[in-house]
């Protein structure tokens, strides 16, 4: 009897599970569920009754070739993205993740509304999954749409930890429906990806073409603008951080939808943006695109030629097949580096129109407008900035250039007025956040309103990103209480679009939209803009609050909603051992070297900082004793917003044999001691105009060093410059030509060791 009931239950589980995925592709995937794969084209049928669905999710090591050579990644199931996952509203989730790696993981489920516990934030909600333990998580489906998952631990997002989730509403419309999980690869370990950002390396900038050295100004007749960048301390104009070898349209550069549409049929796409860092540009060769839903929420339909997708945004679009002919869907990153498709149809192909290159030293030249010489945000006059109405880097943009010359400011912004031509030749009418609308009023249940503002801060030179210029660890959490309503203005003073990301709850964007403001849970803030959220504190336990480019959110870029009197959360058995780790990410120190083996002697640096700190060490070696030897080392934190003021201590450390009668002095007058010194220091270093170093220092006998130095100066797209000169009458010129991300050949004059060249290797 026992066995016969055994097999009865089994029976109505894979008969629950079938009657879910129907009419989806699916493949076997662990006990008790099936998987849909990303490629399914389903026409949905709810007449399942709710109940438990469960899938088990095995993450695994696993070996790619996304961009042109063998990588390790990570795939659960064995495949990237990972499996889609399918429920419908009233169902209840039981997810067992099996982690198979070597290594701690975890899994969010961006956009659900569920018990704080399972929200999936190691060290915050949950202790990471340790290897080869098996984690379940259990949560009711209370909503509908288009959502994702990805894990939380480190940067394991990048490498394959991210799928789309699907929760079907009880009555769905019957339409072909594909999930279109977009991402990159970058062939670089994401761990050196983080560590070059946060040492100003300029090798993307290289590989991506869009260095913006002096040669390239002068020869496009912006050596003014170039010049008024680094007058205001800033570097090259930047869209998008990271270079990538590949974009992937669940997991291919090339996907074809299985050809089962033909003219007419109407096509419902779910898109999610789960790339790292990237934003996306999404057109149709077929024709307009229809958005109906933004992040799981649906929007009354608006008709658009192209959009953008934040980071870790999802929209809901329907498009036309219009004739018996396969139509591309194009996907083109920001910085248009490059770009994958999606082929809707069979027949003969029918591309979408490229994005032509970014015209980067418009946008610098605008940059420079916005930016005062304090690192602030200036607001333009009649310029409203909010809800995306006006994109900033409107201006590189070649496709709205009536006559194929430069468009200036106020023409650029033209073509994104909710279909105003400004008297473009194509006017092409873009989504902003302006024309979203909820088809059913938002408006909050009447309770006390708290008002938050926010700024939005960073360093693009050092790569830290903070709120109210603190990073995560820095910064208490803000208490909430459950029932009140928070309404919280964010204003971006940074150079960098972030998308903001709430966990576990939505809000109301305020666009102008009243009572029908649309609901999400991440919202796109660009330069300079000023916009408002609010929400309903109605849950429990602690929330994130952060930026989604995984990069930004690593260096600190986030705060904490904790709800107050909530009852401990029995998945941190410690909290106290569990927030110095949370907090440990953004305190991180990150190293660099560089060292040149040169003619006329061995000089080189290494340093470890973070996000306040820096420990640095240079060190210089003759061939002779009449060369010597030196080094200096210095500990220092920076003070400042924009981190331009850094006080340290010092010890220097030199020798070298010069003629006994030859006495130097600086130039104060004093007697140099540079050939035989052991001693300490204090000091101040500043970052001037022209991004120049400053540096003041007096020695513990009372001797006083001044020094100008600044190095990499862009002279063209591979040479790079530098220079030193210094009170102790020491001066230093030299070039060097980047050959590969680690080698460059150099050349220098130092006043001690005279003229030498040889090769430079940098970590």
């Amino acid at each position: 009897m026992k066995f016969i009931l055994v097999c009865c239950l089994a029976i109505f589980r894979y008969s629950a599970a079938f009657a879910q995925h129907q009419y989806s592709t699916t493949e076997a995937a662990g006990p008790g569920k099936t998987l849909q794969k990303a490629s399914a084209v389903t026409a949905l049928s709810n007449s399942r009754p709710p109940g438990v669905v469960r899938y088990d999710l095995y993450v695994a090591d696993t070996i790619v070739n996304f961009g042109g050579k063998v990588k390790s990644a990570i795939a659960v199931n064995g495949q990237i993205p990972m499996p889609t996952l399918t429920f419908t509203e009233g169902d209840t989730a039981e997810i067992y993740v099996h982690n198979k790696l070597k290594e701690s993981t975890s899994l969010h489920w961006h956009g659900l509304f569920l018990p704080n516990r399972y929200d999936g934030v190691p060290y915050l909600t949950q202790m990471p999954i340790k290897p080869n333990e098996t984690h379940v998580y259990r949560f009711p489906i209370i909503q509908n749409g288009t959502h994702w998952y990805h894990s939380h631990s480190g940067l394991q997002e990048q490498i394959g930890m991210y799928g789309a989730m699907i929760l079907n509403k009880r009555k769905e419309p019957v339409i072909p429906t594909v999930p279109v999980v977009l991402s990159e690869w970058t062939n670089m370990k994401p761990h050196e990806v983080d560590r070059r950002l946060h040492n100003a390396n300029d090798w993307f900038a290289i590989k991506k073409g869009t260095t913006q050295s002096y040669a390239e100004a002068i020869k496009g007749g912006h050596f003014k603008t170039k010049l008024t960048n680094e007058l205001k301390r800033m570097t090259a104009m930047d869209v998008s951080d990271v270079y990538y070898e590949a974009f992937l349209v669940n997991g291919k550069n090339q996907y074809q939808v299985p050809n089962k549409l033909k003219a007419g049929d109407k096509v419902r796409l779910r898109i999610v943006n789960s790339g790292a860092s990237s934003y996306f540009w999404l057109a149709y060769a077929g024709g307009k695109i229809t958005v109906v839903a933004s992040d799981g929420n649906d929007v009354t339909p608006v008709e658009v030629d192209r959009l953008m997708i934040a980071v870790s945004e999802t929209y809901d679009v329907i498009v036309i097949i219009p004739e018996n002919k396969s139509y591309e869907f194009l996907v083109t990153p920001e910085d248009r580096t490059g770009s994958a498709s999606m082929w809707l149809g069979s027949g003969q192909q029918v591309a979408a129109p490229k994005l032509p290159r970014l015209k980067y030293f418009e946008g610098m030249k605008m940059m420079n407008e916005m930016m005062d010489m304090n690192g602030n945000m200036v607001q333009m006059d009649g310029m409203k900035m909010q809800n995306q109405v006006m994109d900033m880097n409107a201006v590189m943009y070649p496709e709205l250039d009536r006559n194929g010359g430069d468009t200036d400011v106020a023409d650029a912004h033209k073509g994104h007025d909710m279909g105003d031509d400004g008297g473009m030749k194509a006017p092409l009418k873009t989504l902003n956040y302006g024309m979203l609308r909820a088809p059913e009023k938002t408006v909050l249940p009447k309770a006390p309103t708290r008002q938050m503002e926010f700024q939005l801060t960073g360093n693009m030179n050092r790569y830290v990103w903070t709120l109210d210029n603190k990073t995560i660890s820095e910064e208490d959490k803000i208490l909430i209480k459950k029932g009140e309503n928070l309404r919280i203005i964010l204003y971006n003073n940074s150079m960098m679009r972030h998308p903001m990301h709430l966990h576990g709850h939505d809000f109301r964007v305020i666009n102008g939209q009243g009572d029908h403001a649309p609901l999400k849970n991440v919202i796109d803030i660009m330069p300079m803009e000023r916009d408002t959220i609010e929400f309903s504190a109605s849950e429990s336990g602690d929330w994130f609050f952060h930026c989604h480019i995984l990069y930004h959110m690593m260096s600190g870029m986030g705060k904490i909603f904790s709800y107050e009197n909530s009852p401990l959360n029995p998945e941190i058995p410690n909290p106290k051992l569990a927030q110095r780790k949370l907090f440990a990410d953004d305190r991180m120190f990150h190293f660099m070297a560089e060292n040149d083996f040169a003619s006329n002697g061995n000089d080189g640096m290494a340093m470890l900082a973070n996000t306040r700190w820096s420990i640095g060490a240079e060190w210089r070696l003759g061939y002779n004793k009449m060369h010597g030897f030196e080094t200096e080392t210095h500990i220092g934190r920076y003070i400042d917003r924009m981190q331009w003021l850094m006080p340290f201590v010092g010890f220097d450390w030199r020798y070298r044999k010069m003629d006994v009668t030859k006495q130097e002095s600086n130039i104060f007058g004093r007697k140099n001691t540079k050939d035989n010194r052991s001693m300490f220091s204090l000091g101040l270093a500043y970052t001037l105009p022209m991004l120049v170093i400053a540096q003041a220092e007096v020695y513990h006998d009372g001797n006083v060093r001044l020094q100008l130095m600044r190095e990499d100066i862009p002279v063209s797209r591979r040479l790079r410059a530098s220079f030193m000169v210094n009170s102790d009458k020491e001066f230093m010129g030299g070039l060097k030509f980047v050959t590969t991300k680690y080698m460059g050949i150099s050349a220098h004059y130092d006043s001690d060791m005279g003229f030498g060249a040889g090769l430079t290797l940098n970590y």
